[in-house]
C-alpha cells in the first residue's frame, strides 16, 4: 500500500528513517549500489520528498503502528 512520507528521524545506527502517514517507519538509506537515494543525504533532498509515496509492506501485512 502506498503511503506518503510525513517526516524523518535517525535510528540508533545513524540511518535515516521515513515516517509515513500510516504511522509506520521505513528506512530510506543511500547505500549504492543496493539503495540509490541521494536525496536522503541533504535537508533539501529530504524536504523535497515529503509527500512522496513509498510502498508500505507493514500496511500490507496489517502490522501495528510504529508511532506511539
Amino acid at each position: 500500500m502506498k503511503q506518503p512520507i510525513v517526516g524523518y528521524h535517525k535510528d540508533e545506527e545513524d540511518d535515516w528513517v521515513a515516517e509515513l502517514a500510516c504511522d509506520h517507519f521505513q528506512h530510506v538509506r543511500h547505500n549504492p549500489p543496493w539503495f540509490c537515494r541521494p536525496w536522503v543525504v541533504t535537508v533539501d533532498g529530504r524536504e523535497s520528498m515529503l509527500g512522496y509515496e513509498l510502498n508500505c509492506k507493514k500496511c500490507d501485512e496489517g502490522a501495528p503502528r510504529d508511532k506511539v
